[in-house]
C-alpha cells in the first residue's frame, strides 16, 4: 500500500472483486438497466409490513447472494462494510444482524458504496482481512418519508429532483483472484458550496465530485483518457452537466468517456424521474449489475467509479443548514 499525493492510495497487490449481486425495485425493473440486475421486485414491500423492513430484506438477500456467487464460504468472510440512508443505518444493521460476520456500519450518504469498498480494500491490502463484503441500500419510499414529505401528501416534485433508487448492491472483495482489480482509491473531502435545496442534490454533490476527480488526476498523474469510463454515483442530469462543464474549465475534458449512474438507471422521458436516479443503491446496483458485467466481458477495462453523497438530514434542513457533499473515487482495472 502506497500513499500517493494528497488523498490517493495505490495497492501494490490489487484487490480482486470476486463477485457482485444486485436487487432492485419495480420502477428500476422498468428501466434500461433491468437485464443486468440479479433480481427485480414487483412490489416495494416485498411481502414485508413496512418499507424499512423491505429495505432490510433487500440488503440481506443481496449480501447473501453476493457471498454465494463468490464461491467463498461465509465463515471465510472477515468483515462486512455496509450502510444506507436511514437514521442510524437501520436498514443495514437490522437486515444484516443475523449475518454472523464482524460488521462495520458506515455512512457516506449516497457515496457509502465507495466508502465501503475503500475501507475494505485497505483492510485487505494491509493484512487485516483476506475477504470482505461491501454493500449499500436505499428505498424510494423510506427515503422520501425521512428526508422530504410523506408520500400520502402527493407533493409535486420540481424538475431538479431525483428519484431514490429502491434496491441494494453488494460485492465480495478478496486478496486472491483473477480480477477485476481495485488498483487505487482516492478518498474525498467534504465540500460545501452553500446549496440548501433538498430537491437539488445534483448541484450540491457536483463540487465534491469535481474536487475528488481533479485530486485523483493530480495525485496519479493520469488524465481522463486513461479510463474507458468515468462514472459518478448519482449526480443526475443537472449534476452531470455541472461536473462536465467545470472539469473542462479546470483543464480536464471528460465529455467523451463520462456518465452518471443516476442518468443510466431510468429512462428520463418515459419514467418521469426528472433529473434521474439517486440514493445509496443507485451506484451500488449499477456497478454490481451493469458495470461489473462490462468489466467481466472486457467491454470496459479501466474505469474510475466516483460514488457521490449529500451529507444532509431532515434536522439540518429544517435548521437552515446547507448541504455538504462528498465523493470517493475507486480505480478498477482488468
Amino acid at each position: 500500500m502506497r500513499k500517493i499525493g494528497k488523498q490517493t492510495v495505490f495497492f501494490d497487490n490489487p484487490i480482486t472483486i470476486a463477485s457482485s449481486a444486485s436487487i432492485v425495485g419495480p420502477k428500476e425493473a422498468d428501466g434500461p438497466m433491468s437485464k443486468y440486475f440479479d433480481k427485480c421486485l414487483d412490489d416495494e414491500f416485498w411481502q414485508e409490513k413496512t418499507w424499512e423492513k423491505a429495505e432490510s430484506k433487500i440488503i440481506k438477500e443481496t449480501v447473501n447472494m453476493s457471498i454465494a456467487k463468490s464461491g467463498i464460504s461465509a465463515d471465510k468472510i472477515d468483515y462486512c462494510f455496509a450502510g444506507d440512508l436511514l437514521n442510524q443505518c437501520i436498514s443495514s444493521s437490522f437486515g444484516l444482524r443475523e449475518l454472523n460476520i464482524p460488521f462495520y456500519g458506515i455512512f457516506g450518504a449516497c457515496s457509502t458504496f465507495g466508502e465501503a469498498i475503500g475501507l475494505a480494500s485497505v483492510f485487505i491490502d494491509g493484512g487485516a482481512a483476506q475477504n470482505a463484503v461491501c454493500a449499500a441500500s436505499s428505498h424510494f419510499c423510506s427515503a422520501e418519508k425521512q428526508f422530504r414529505f410523506p408520500l400520502e401528501l402527493g407533493n409535486q416534485r420540481p424538475p431538479t429532483s431525483q428519484w431514490t433508487v429502491t434496491g441494494a448492491g453488494a460485492v465480495v472483495l478478496s486478496k486472491n483472484g483473477s480480477g477485476p482489480y481495485i488498483t487505487s482509491i482516492t478518498t474525498g473531502k467534504i465540500v460545501d458550496m452553500g446549496i440548501k435545496d433538498a430537491n437539488n442534490m445534483g448541484s450540491a454533490m457536483a463540487p465534491a465530485a469535481l474536487d475528488t476527480l481533479i485530486t485523483h488526476f493530480k495525485d496519479t498523474g493520469r488524465n481522463p483518457s486513461y479510463y474507458d469510463g468515468i462514472f459518478t454515483g448519482d449526480l443526475g442530469y443537472i449534476g452531470k452537466d455541472i461536473l462536465t462543464e467545470n472539469a473542462l474549465l479546470k483543464g480536464y475534458n471528460i465529455k467523451n468517456n463520462y456518465n452518471d449512474c443516476g442518468v443510466l438507471m431510468f429512462d428520463k422521458n418515459s419514467q418521469d424521474t426528472h433529473s434521474g436516479g439517486s440514493g445509496c443503491a443507485c451506484v451500488a446496483t449499477i456497478f454490481s449489475g451493469y458495470l461489473f458485467n462490462q468489466l467481466n466481458n472486457k467491454k470496459l477495462r479501466k474505469i474510475l467509479l466516483i460514488p457521490t453523497g449529500a451529507l444532509t438530514n431532515s434536522t439540518t434542513a429544517q435548521q437552515g443548514e446547507s448541504i455538504p457533499g462528498i465523493a470517493h473515487a475507486v480505480s478498477i482495472e482488468i
